[in-house]
């Protein structure tokens, strides 16, 4: 039994404050939240905490949680209750709303808290509010410790590349100096331009840029196929390696093995295959996940409207070459490491998806409907008592959902 009401008769969405970075005093301990989360420090705050802030530009619909007094930056709302509830309750619910649908998409990305406001909800007692963010707070905290072994684990690679080769920057150990095009078999190869069609078994997975992590693994969530004919001049084969050419994402890579099945790359991608009497791709795959590669690819990005690098410039990009015999023995190792990342990733993809699912079902009234029916005296107390406070006497749901 739960009280039907809308966002808008719950809380208000109150718009952040402008603080440009040139006001900012970094030595403080007040969090700077943006629509993408923290994006910086200050010595006063706007906003007690614990609490809520949602993206209104930009990453629109993100919504972040702060413990601790905050400012919210004017790209932003921070949430306001109009009635007693539990915070973090209302956190997990905006989270399980999806506010990024609810974004207009002309200009910059924003989002209308017009348009949240008469979005329906059911609220259930505080109590049981308390219940829902119990679990959902160990749920989530789950997620978290995965997401940091993740990170952990992708900081390996690159470290071992170091250890072994030295920093690219310096080139301790004197290795001689090539271009991707000398180590290349053929040139550069654009993917295919072609429509991401529902995945079909026995035909190629259409690999996008969105497919790819910034760790350089294959991510299995929402799988494609590509609607061509004539597809196979872009079938991938063993440790060829993609570049992204364009956009946001532009530097990303990711090489091909063939445990990711059968796959056929798309149009924002490039295509090289190494020679491997010259350099094993592990070599070069290891490298782009370098900070040294990333300084390579911010400098080499072009200041038009999308950065972009194409073909030729990627196949100018400078790389040491060891010798066959230090390439073999850390391509043995890398092997096992990028199998590991690859299981961390699957592993990690697997958590979300039950975190959404529980999200889900605490907001059909599912996640606890064992431990309302023993506390249902209780409930219906608080739930009188909520409908007081909203003026919805009559307005009380008879159900979970």
């Amino acid at each position: 039994m739960w009280v039907s009401t809308t966002i808008g008769e719950m809380l208000s969405l109150d718009y952040g404050f402008g603080l440009p970075k040139s006001k900012r005093d970094e030595a403080g301990t007040v969090p700077v939240l943006g629509s993408n989360g923290e994006c910086g420090r200050h010595r006063e705050a706007k906003v007690k905490g614990p609490g809520i802030v949602v993206g209104r530009k930009g990453s629109a619909g993100l919504v972040n949680w702060i413990q601790n007094d905050f400012w919210p930056i004017d790209t932003t709302y921070y949430v306001t209750p109009k009635i007693k509830v539990e915070l973090k309750w209302v956190y997990y619910l905006l989270q399980n709303l999806g506010l990024g649908k609810y974004k207009t998409s002309t200009g910059v990305p924003g989002l209308n808290r017009n348009d949240v406001y008469p979005i329906e909800v059911k609220l259930p007692p505080i109590t049981e509010q308390r219940r829902i963010v119990e679990i959902l707070d160990q749920a989530d905290a789950l997620r978290k410790q995965r997401t940091e072994a993740d990170a952990k684990a992708a900081r390996i690679l690159p470290a071992l590349f170091y250890q072994m080769f030295g920093d690219p920057a310096t080139n301790p150990k004197g290795w001689p100096i090539v271009s991707l095009g000398e180590v290349s078999l053929k040139k550069p190869q654009y993917g295919a331009n072609a429509k991401a069609v529902e995945y079909r078994e026995g035909m190629p997975r259409y690999v996008r840029i969105t497919d790819i992590t910034d760790s350089g693994q294959l991510c299995n969530e929402d799988k494609k196929s590509l609607d061509l004919n004539e597809w196979e001049q872009y079938k991938l084969v063993e440790t060829d390696l993609l570049f992204a050419r364009s956009g946001a994402t532009v530097g990303k890579t990711y090489m091909y093995r063939e445990d990711d099945g059968l796959c056929a790359f798309a149009g924002y991608l490039i295509r090289f295959q190494l020679d491997p009497e010259k350099m094993n791709p592990w070599v070069v795959f290891a490298y782009t996940q370098t900070p040294h590669y990333k300084s390579w690819v911010a400098a080499k990005q072009r200041s038009a409207a999308q950065p972009n690098i194409n073909g030729q410039e990627y196949a100018a990009l400078p790389l040491m070459q060891p010798d066959r015999e230090t390439q073999e023995q850390f391509a043995t190792r890398m092997k096992s490491i990028h199998d590991l990342n690859q299981q961390c990733l699957d592993r990690s993809s697997k958590l979300d998806h039950l975190y959404d699912v529980m999200l889900h079902r605490a907001f059909s009234g599912e996640l606890t409907a064992k431990w309302r029916e023993t506390h249902m005296k209780e409930l219906l107390k608080e739930m009188e008592n909520q409908a007081r406070s909203l003026g919805l006497n009559n307005n009380v749901a008879v159900g979970s959902s």
